[in-house]
């Protein structure tokens, strides 16, 4: 199992044989599951550009159990639960939470990650199902997956962040001074500054160095994510394909850098105009 922040490449969910927990977005009050016709990226972007009321929740205790039940009802013997990083979510604790009573034995994975960074942990720790290796391995190995992937992200502002409460020790860095262009990334579960930059511009072509120094000589998954704002961030992702070459293992769509819009409760956080790119190295092996 994993939760719908994750990001799983197209066709992964069905071919891993992975069950994904939605989380919600609170527009004005009436909540919708990530993923919904009612909460998609575009409707979420609009409703910041107007300044109404978005939030976002955790999926309950009570949904993991009912999905832990059902699992188990239909077969499951043990349970594997990779969830995006405890330090800016509760979801991880609403699925340990359930875990405890669950009728099959349940594994709860902290990624101390966000998006895709879970998406690749989530699929390498099917990896090593699919090869024979136990649930143990497979924690093992999503935990490996998420702590050499490297999650950076520029955002036009930090009010988002600082409304949710996501932004962390940026804030104390950053200041009040909202108006430069931060630089973030993923480091321990929490957002951390990476760099302030005056104009977007060199914002952006930062962002893109910092990725390809990530990146070192390692064969790597690549993926540019983006809040309204696909032509940037499909711009970036071929240039971040012609800078890395045969460095970059494409994606289940035969793209060399994947290029996706974040969901609506990511998106929540991170406003319009926001882009990220995730790095992570590739296993030599699955198990």
């Amino acid at each position: 199992m994993t939760d719908s922040t994750a990001h799983l490449q197209a066709g992964a969910e069905s071919a891993c044989g992975v069950t994904v927990v939605p989380l919600q977005v609170v527009i004005d009050d009436e909540v919708y599951d990530e993923g919904s016709a009612a909460a998609t990226p575009e409707k979420v972007a609009e409703a910041l550009r107007e300044k109404r009321a978005v939030s976002t929740s955790r999926p309950a205790p009570a949904v993991f159990a009912e999905l832990y039940e059902r699992l188990a009802t239909e077969g499951a013997t043990e349970i594997l639960s990779v969830h995006l990083s405890a330090e800016v979510s509760g979801t991880f604790e609403s699925a340990l939470v359930a875990s405890r009573n669950a009728p099959v034995p349940v594994t709860c994975v902290d990624t101390r990650q966000v998006g895709v960074a879970t998406g690749y942990a989530v699929e390498s720790a099917a990896a090593v199902l699919a090869g024979g290796g136990t649930t143990a391995e497979a924690a093992t190995a999503a935990r490996a997956r998420a702590a050499t992937a490297t999650s950076l992200f520029y955002v036009n502002t930090l009010e988002y962040l600082r409304r949710g409460g996501r932004v962390g020790a940026a804030a104390a860095v950053f200041g009040g001074v909202l108006a430069v262009k931060p630089l973030l990334g993923i480091v321990e579960g929490l957002i951390v500054p990476q760099a302030k930059v005056r104009t977007a511009a060199k914002a952006i072509a930062q962002l893109e160095a910092m990725a390809v120094e990530a990146a070192g000589e390692q064969q790597v998954e690549v993926c540019v994510a983006h809040l309204a704002a696909e032509e940037r961030a499909l711009q970036m992702a071929e240039r971040l394909a012609d800078r890395l070459g045969e460095q970059v293992v494409p994606g289940r769509d035969g793209s060399p850098v994947r290029c996706l819009e974040l969901g609506g409760v990511l998106g929540a956080h991170v406003g319009p105009g926001m882009l990220a790119i995730c790095v992570a190295p590739v296993p030599d092996s699955p198990v």
